[in-house]
Parts: structure tokens; sequence; C-alpha cells
């Protein structure tokens, strides 16, 4: 049995699949399982991931997103008290696994904990400090851009960044693991927000560093795929998981996010891609709500804390406008 497994999920990732199996390898022995999920690249990049001794690669015979990916994965870990879920453009940092066991253990109410991502360019630079919600409708990447000492403290967050965090193998199971109704993009903030409905908690850990050189699959940091499917998974995550008592009391504020984020993308030459993509999310059929994780947790107070996330997500994404960066 192995306590512990790590999940990477590859697409065409012979630029990066290498330099993140040589950084994590060293810090998985007995009881960590490593299982690369190929999403039937066409560049190598699984055969690379398979010459590394302790290795498992398992192909999958289309491309099914991260989330299926994650969920192939998750499958192969049946006994494992953790899964740790890995981007496959990422460098982790010495002691990147034991640092995140440890604060599951410190933190018995955490359903997931994630770590301090920098960006591999400048790691003086954050990538990710803990993702949050907010009532215009937009999820924020906690601290990007910002100095990456900026967030040094053990704290709670509104949800982990799957590219780098450790779950409670147990409870995601019991939760049907991700929806893979997204593919890709937003899949861990609704994966963090059904177990805080469950009444788990999701962390971010400093302690645990790793550099990350972004949107190593889709290519650049904006585009026609990212763009789309964020915008489609965005009304989709909000449809799925708000209700419609908070969607009326914070449709003002929504109402200004959308608006914000259609004028963004149109300026960046994105604008159909964007209401192509949530003309998409309004018409995705809703799953019920699975119960079997139970429901522990208060709508209420996540829609307080959706709504307390609001000044910080306007405030980043401002800074995110006159960023040289």
């Amino acid at each position: 049995m192995s306590r512990i497994t790590v999940i990477v999920p590859n697409y065409n990732g012979a630029a990066f699949i290498g330099p993140c199996l040589s950084s994590l390898m060293p810090q998985c022995g007995d009881g960590v399982d490593v299982w690369v999920v190929d999403n039937a690249s066409a560049d190598g990049s699984d055969k690379t991931a398979e010459a590394f001794p302790g290795v498992k690669v398992l192909r999958m015979p289309e491309n099914t997103g991260f989330t299926g990916a994650v969920n192939a994965g998750l499958a192969k870990a049946e006994d494992a008290e953790y899964v740790i879920l890995l981007n496959n453009d990422t460098v982790v940092g010495k002691h990147f696994v034991r640092e995140l066991v440890s604060a599951m253990e410190r933190h018995p109410d955490a359903f997931s904990a994630q770590a301090r991502l920098r960006r591999m360019d400048d790691p003086k630079i954050l990538d990710d400090a803990g993702d949050l919600y907010c009532a215009l409708g937009w999820a924020y990447e906690r601290g990007t851009l910002g100095p990456a000492g900026k967030y040094n403290r053990e704290e709670t967050v509104f949800s982990a960044c799957a590219g780098a965090a450790i779950y409670r193998a147990d409870v995601m199971r019991k939760m049907g693991g991700l929806d893979p109704a997204y593919f890709a993009y937003l899949e861990d903030v609704d994966l963090g927000w059904r177990a805080k409905r469950a009444g788990w908690r999701n962390y971010f850990v400093p302690s645990a560093n790793v550099l990350h050189a972004g949107s190593g699959t889709s290519g650049s940091r904006v585009n026609t795929f990212k763009v789309r499917h964020s915008s489609r998974n965005n009304v989709y995550l909000l449809r799925k998981n708000m209700p419609l008592t908070c969607r009326i009391l914070f449709s003002p504020l929504l109402a200004a996010g959308f608006l914000t984020k259609i004028l963004y993308f149109t300026a960046k030459g994105f604008g159909k891609e964007y209401l192509k993509g949530l003309w998409a999310g309004l018409r995705m059929p809703l799953p019920p709500h699975p119960d079997e994780a139970g429901y522990g947790g208060s709508d209420r107070q996540i829609a307080l804390e959706i709504l307390r996330n609001t000044p910080a997500c306007l405030m980043g994404f401002l800074g995110t406008l006159v960023s040289p960066r």
C-alpha cells in the first residue's frame, strides 16, 4: 500500500516533464507512487517520463483534459491516504512532498493544501499563493505577480490550486474526483468549493515551494483555448455551486464583474471567444450535488467569505493591468 500517490497530468510536455520529474523523484521513496497520466501526447514526452525509475505511465487513448487525467490517476490511487496533483510544467523545491503531508497532519480539518507557486522565469515573483473566489464572479490567484516573499503564513484559502497541491484521498473519492465537464481550468476551485460545502478547509503552505512555468500545455497565458474554456467554466462554476439567493443578492457585482472581463478580453482581441465561452457555460447541464461526502459546511459562511474576498480580487486584477509583466 502506498500512502501517497502523486499524479502528474501530461500532454505534449516534452519541454517540461524531465525537469519536473528530476526535481520530484528524489523525494519519492517507499510509500510514494508517482503516476504520469499521458493524454495521448505526440511529442514523446510519455517515453521521457517512462525512462525515470519508479515512474508509472498511464496512457490515455485521447486527450481527456486535466480533469480526465486526474480522475484516471485517482482510480490508480485506490489505497492512498493522500493524493498530490502536480502540473508537468513545474519544478518542485526540496521537501515539497514532506511539507505538504506535514501540513495535512497538522490540520485534521484540511481537505487540501497547496504549495507556494513562484514564476519559473523569475522566482522572485509569485504565481499563486492560494485561490480566492469573489462576488464579481471571478476566481483569482492570490498574490499573482507580487513579491514571492509576501505570503509567509500558513492559512486557509478558498481553494487550492491543483497545479501543486495535496488532497485527502478518501474525501476526494467520495466527492467523485474532479468534475470532468470542466476539462481544464477552474476544476480545482469547484473541488475546493464542494469540499467547503462538506465542512472541510483548504490551506496554503508557504514552506512547500514550486516553480511554475504557467500555461505549459495551452501555450500562452492568454489564448483562444484558455479564454473560451475559462469563461465557459466560470459561468458553470457559479451556476453549479452558488445558491440562487446568493446569485440574486450578488447580481449587481456579478454583472459588473462579467462586464469588466468582456471589456478586458475585447481589448486583448479575445472578446468573441470570451462571449462564446459565456454562452456555452449557460447551456452546460448541471449535475445534482453529490451528497456522498455529507454537507457539514454553511452556504451562508461561504457567501460571506466570497463577499470578503471581493476587494482583494479586484485590487489583484487591477494590479495585473498595470504590471510591466
